[in-house]
Order: structure tokens, then sequence, then C-alpha cells
């Protein structure tokens, strides 16, 4: 059995004013032409399917395009909700769509929904795990849950009884998983909390379809996996390179796991420098002049509508950034905590230095020096 992974789909998504709507049918396309091109089973949507809870009725229409494209070529879905979902409206009417091959899970009930399929090599048996919040998942569990890591033991517990291990099984979750002091690029910036699950739990499943993180990587082994997501949503990607996952299911213990790039309608890419030399006609030819623009401008004049001035070579300019501005911003940042680092003597003593020029000695010093511990 061939199966599909992506994730973090963000579908109705803006970005800086830009509405990704074209992107997203441009690279859904290319996803639908590698699952027929690949011959995939089923392909196994992550999480984030929307990029809010109430989609917009081009969002909503471009994602039923999406399943019909892929369902009328005989490719079953398997679609778990993300936090940016809202897991009652994504999963509406989903026992009729289940008749045509579409499976949706959302809001938790006390047990994971799991589907079963058969190949020639026997049934692969499909977990969804959803994202849902700890109070949620509290209410249908019998010990107090703290952590998003106390939710997943007891969960994937009760799950137990039903798990044969003989069998395939796929898992797919919408959660920030580690394993050890491994992290994911994201996480290290702390990107969409810190509650997270140890990759362990999922020891038992043959592979484990991941969505949350949206650039590419794995837990602990291959088969915890993070497909990323499809596009590029912020300048903190441009470095990414987008795929989706391939991944085919032999006999129990034999998966390959193959990678196949996407390649956006725009680029989202950071470019530097005074905006006289950006705008030169052989800076401009470097890449094509329509991706998204991040321009960090080293110019120490100010400068006169520079986002128009840019636009007329770059149309698809998103953001400037004045590097001078931001230089400023991050020292007064330093600065901020580096007094947050001193005690209150230290703080006067700089104050005292700031205003009269010279530092702060003396009988004087004594004199603060006693206030300041009869205040402390």
């Amino acid at each position: 059995m061939k199966l599909l992974h992506t994730a973090d789909l963000h579908i109705g998504k803006i970005v800086n004013e830009f509405s990704m709507l074209e992107d997203q049918k441009y690279i859904l396309q290319q996803i639908v032409d590698i699952a027929k091109k690949t011959k995939v089973d089923v392909v196994l949507l992550a999480g984030d399917i929307y990029d809010r809870a109430i989609p917009s009725v081009e969002a909503v229409e471009l994602l039923d395009w999406f399943f019909n494209t892929l369902l009328a070529e005989k490719i079953q879905i398997m679609v778990i909700s993300g936090n940016h979902d809202s897991p009652e409206r994504l999963s509406f009417a989903g026992k009729i769509l289940e008749k045509q091959g579409l499976y949706i899970s959302g809001a938790y009930n006390g047990s994971l929904k799991k589907v079963t399929l058969t190949d020639k090599y026997g049934e692969v048996v499909f977990h969804f795990f959803p994202f849902f919040k700890t109070a949620v998942a509290g209410q249908y569990l019998e010990q107090r849950v703290n952590t998003v890591q106390d939710m997943a033991e007891q969960i994937l517990k009760r799950e137990e009884s039903e798990l044969d291990k003989k069998k395939r099984n796929v898992m797919l979750g919408h959660y920030f998983v580690l394993h050890g002091e491994q992290k994911a690029e994201e996480q290290e910036e702390g990107v969409g909390g810190l509650d997270a699950i140890e990759s362990t739990l999922f020891d038992d499943y043959d592979y484990v379809a991941l969505g949350h993180i949206h650039g590419e990587s794995y837990m602990g082994r291959k088969e915890v996996n993070y497909s990323g997501s499809p596009l590029k949503y912020s300048f903190s990607e441009a470095n990414q390179n987008k795929s989706v996952k391939i991944i085919e299911l032999k006999e129990k213990g034999e998966i390959i796991i193959e990678k196949h790039p996407l390649k956006p309608l725009h680029d989202m890419r950071i470019i530097k420098g005074e905006l006289r030399e950006l705008m030169k006609k052989e800076v401009v030819d470097l890449a094509p002049f329509d991706d998204y623009i991040c321009a960090v401008l080293t110019d120490k004049d100010d400068l006169v509508q520079p986002m128009d001035m840019l636009r007329s070579v770059y149309p698809n300019a998103m953001q400037i950034i004045m590097e001078r501005y931001q230089k400023e911003v991050f020292a007064e940042a330093e600065q901020v905590v580096a007094r947050r680092e001193k005690n209150l003597l230290e703080n006067y003593q700089d104050f005292y230095e700031l205003v009269e020029g010279e530092p702060l000695q003396g009988d004087y010093f004594q004199l603060i020096q006693e206030m300041v511990e009869n205040i402390t």
C-alpha cells in the first residue's frame, strides 16, 4: 500500500496581506500529480487543513476541489484536524463522506478513530490523533491531565487493548513530538508552545504521519515523520525545501520512505542591500522577479516610499526591514535585558553617569548605597 503524507496546508492563509489561494491551488495540483504518478492508494493530511476555524468560501471551495480530484482517481483520503481547524466544521457529514473514501477525525469523544484498509499483505489500520486541548480529553480520562504528555500517555494506553501489533499500524497526529533532547527547528524558536509528546509513545506504530511543524524532520526514527508544510508561509522558512513523503508499506516491518520535492508558484526569499543596488537589472535577473520578497535594506539615509519603489521591479515584495532600525531595536532590547540583570544600585549608577556625564562616587555614592540597602 502506498501513502502520500503531507500536512499544514493552511488553505485560505494570508501572508503580509497577500492571499495564498492561487499558490495553494498550484501546489495542491502538484500533490495530485505526484499521487497519480506514484500510484498512491491513500493521502494522509495531518492537520491544519484550513488556516482558521471559520474558513472563507474560497478556501472551502479549494479544499472541495482537492478532495474531489483525488477521489475521482480512486485515491482515499485520511484527514485529522489541527490547532487552526474547527474540528466540528471540518468533520461535518463525516459518515456520508466515508462512503466515498474520505475519512475525517476532529473532536475527541473518548477513543481515537480507526480505519482499516486491506492490500495483498493484509490489513493496515489507520489511527487518528487530531489536535485537541487537554481540558477536552480530560473529561474522558480517569486520571488528572496536566500536560499534553500526560494526555497522550493515557489515551494511547487506553488504545493498547485494541492495538494488534502483528498488523501494520499508521498513526496520524498533530502535535509537537520530541525524541529526548532532539528538537525541530521551529521548537528551538519556541513556535507553537512548549508542551510536547515523547516520540517513544509511538513505538508500536509502523509509521507516524505528523503535522504542526512546517519544516520536514523526523523524531528518533525515520518512521516518526513531519512532512512539513507544502508551501513557505513565513520568511523564517525561506531556506526550507518543501516536499511530500511517499510511504510504501510492504510486509510488516518493511517500509520505504521517499521524498518528492515541490516547486512553488512563487518562492519566498530574502534579499539584502541598498535599495538602488537591489533594483538594478542584473540583480533582479538573478532569480524570478515575481517571488515573494523580504528586503533587508542597508541604506543609512531615509528613503521615500521604498516599498513602492521596490514593487516597481519586485511586484510581490511583501516586507521591508531597515537594517539600521533593526539594529537599534536589538540594541535597546539588549539594554533592557542588561538592566534586568543588574540590581537597583547598579542601575542608578548607570542613570547618574548618563545624566551627569561622570561616574557616581565618593560620599554621594555611600549615601545612595545606604538608601538602596534600606529600601531592599
